[in-house]
């Protein structure tokens, strides 16, 4: 027979307050359940742990070593029960995210800060990442999931689909196209182009569009982040293509904006796990919270 849980509190009961009456009240249990069970772990131990008279309970000499012992595994199982408690019951842990940097400068601040007032105990880490880049964290679990793009399949993904992100055209105050706006690329053709890098979801996207309209434009300047193509529009060096869901970016007020309508310029964004693994209960309530956010945008006619 193996020692069980129910042993050691057992013993522990008995060690400490002196008495098996005691101890089976204590525990909740008959006493001759209570003395089985100190019987059943003297012959697992092959030891008397106890001298037993009319008046006292004492421990032995092996019942006084184990004492000691028996309180600490019984003291690091209840932390561990605690802990996982709290874990399960999302009071603690951490929530590690990447996510495009569109995402992660508009939608999710919101959605941090909701997460942060329900569960205020669960640390939150938000990586912004372009493109792939958000996919090869998802797959080596550096991030407990992600947020973006999906256009190539993968086994060891899969992808949940929050919001289609349309492409905008961003320029600066005053262009023509604040009157006329562009019906969609070939529009741009006489416009200096800013895109962003083809190591971007948004580029892959604009270059096969670009294709499929056969027109040939070399970008006056290519930019890693949406903030600089922004900057650029401001100095009037040209137009940007950028998500419709960047549009409320800071970094972008005063500067006018109008989605293309090309049918090829929009991309799926939505929550990118690896195949297999399950999220933590905290990871779980963070997506559901930004499920309910996406939904509350989207009545509001927001993207």
């Amino acid at each position: 027979m193996s020692v069980n849980l129910q042993h050691l509190k057992a013993f522990v009961a008995v060690a400490r307050l002196g008495s098996f009456v005691q101890a089976a009240r204590l525990l909740h249990v008959s006493q001759p359940a209570l003395t089985v069970q100190i019987r059943q772990l003297e012959e697992t131990l092959g030891a008397r742990l106890f001298d037993r008279n009319t008046r006292s309970v004492r421990p032995t000499q092996v019942g006084g070593e184990l004492a000691p012992a028996a309180e600490r595994i019984l003291l690091e199982i209840e932390s561990i029960v605690h802990s996982t408690r709290q874990l399960s019951a999302k009071q603690r842990g951490l929530v590690s995210i990447a996510a495009l940097p569109s995402v992660s400068a508009t939608i999710l601040p919101g959605v941090v800060a909701e997460f942060k007032r329900r569960h205020p105990g669960v640390a939150v880490v938000l990586k912004d990442a372009i493109g792939q880049k958000v996919v090869s964290m998802v797959k080596t679990q550096e991030v407990d999931f992600g947020v973006g793009s999906f256009s190539h399949p993968d086994a060891d993904v899969r992808f949940t689909m929050l919001f289609a992100d349309r492409m905008s055209v961003v320029f600066p105050p005053g262009s023509p196209l604040a009157r006329r706006g562009p019906k969609g690329l070939r529009d741009l053709a006489a416009h200096p182009l800013i895109l962003t890098s083809k190591e971007s979801s948004v580029r892959a996207l604009v270059d096969r569009a670009l294709r499929e309209a056969g027109v040939y434009a070399v970008p006056a300047y290519e930019v890693t982040y949406m903030s600089t193509a922004a900057g650029l529009v401001r100095a009037g060096l040209g137009v940007a293509v950028l998500p419709t869901s960047a549009v409320e970016m800071g970094e972008l007020a005063g500067l006018g904006s109008k989605p293309l309508r090309d049918a090829s310029l929009t991309r799926d964004i939505g929550v990118i796990e690896r195949q297999g693994r399950s999220l933590s209960p905290a990871a779980e309530a963070f997506v559901s919270t930004l499920r309910a956010r996406v939904a509350r945008r989207r009545r509001a006619g927001r993207p």
